[in-house]
């Protein structure tokens, strides 16, 4: 019986390690290996839709289709782009609220395996979008902090539902939506959803919907919707500083 009761134990001592082991939960993917489309690459603006808001400074005080409150119409009014020259404060309109209006090129690449990068040639941007949380103590210039994290629940919004990425970018530099002037606040919140869409032809497409709530400026959520074609390289690409006027 006491043999017995040992030959028992050593067993136990012998396989207790290879229960653990087995119970352990395996390793969580990376945000890179979990994609469920892929979005790197190089893709161009294609303007369909606001030519007259995108292509050329709209006047002074034009800002329809924006839903601004008194206190922002009055701001959008006194804009002066000499003031933002001299202020060396050219990029309000080229922040994350903005930058995908503003037609040119985007490079999408990832950083590493947690923390995608969208560089944009107009006015030469930079953004990183985390799938590990936000940074510590960042935020605070043009492109703000951005956390993202992929559409893949059933029923996901989007022209390709569940074949997405969800981006919320807050801890913003007050800028403009628009180069005329018509602000957003440091407290603004983007949502933005990307989306790939291919095409029989071959083509494929970047719909980017973005979503700013600011109630300090605006009278409910500015909703645009902006379209790119992915390129097969990088011919066209053309860096550029950002422009005031």
């Amino acid at each position: 019986m006491r043999t017995s009761f040992l030959q028992s134990m050593i067993l136990t001592a012998a396989f207790a390690p290879l229960a653990l082991f087995a119970q352990q939960p395996a390793p969580a993917a990376t945000a890179k290996a979990a994609a469920p489309t892929d979005l790197t690459g190089y893709w161009v603006s294609v303007v369909t839709e606001d030519w007259l808001y995108r292509m050329v400074t709209p006047k002074k005080g034009d800002y329809s289709g924006v839903p601004l409150n008194a206190a922002a119409r009055k701001v959008a009014d006194a804009w002066d782009p000499a003031k933002d020259e001299a202020a060396g404060e050219q990029c309000k309109a080229y922040g994350a609220p903005a930058i995908t209006r503003i037609p040119g090129r985007l490079h999408i690449t990832w950083q590493d395996d947690n923390t995608l990068k969208i560089e944009k040639d107009s006015g030469t941007q930079t953004r990183l979008l985390h799938f590990a949380g936000s940074p510590a103590g960042a935020g605070g210039d043009w492109q703000g902090v951005s956390t993202a994290a992929w559409d893949v629940a059933a029923g996901a919004r989007g022209p390709a539902p569940g074949n997405g990425m969800k981006v919320m970018t807050s801890k913003l530099k007050p800028g403009y939506l628009r180069k005329n002037g018509i602000p957003y606040s440091a407290n603004a919140v983007v949502t933005e959803f990307y989306d790939r869409v291919n095409e029989a032809n071959g083509d494929s497409w970047l719909v980017v919907e973005t979503i700013v709530d600011d109630p300090a400026n605006l009278t409910q959520p500015f909703t645009t919707s902006t379209h790119f074609r992915k390129q097969a390289d990088g011919a066209g690409w053309n860096p550029t500083p950002c422009m005031a006027r």
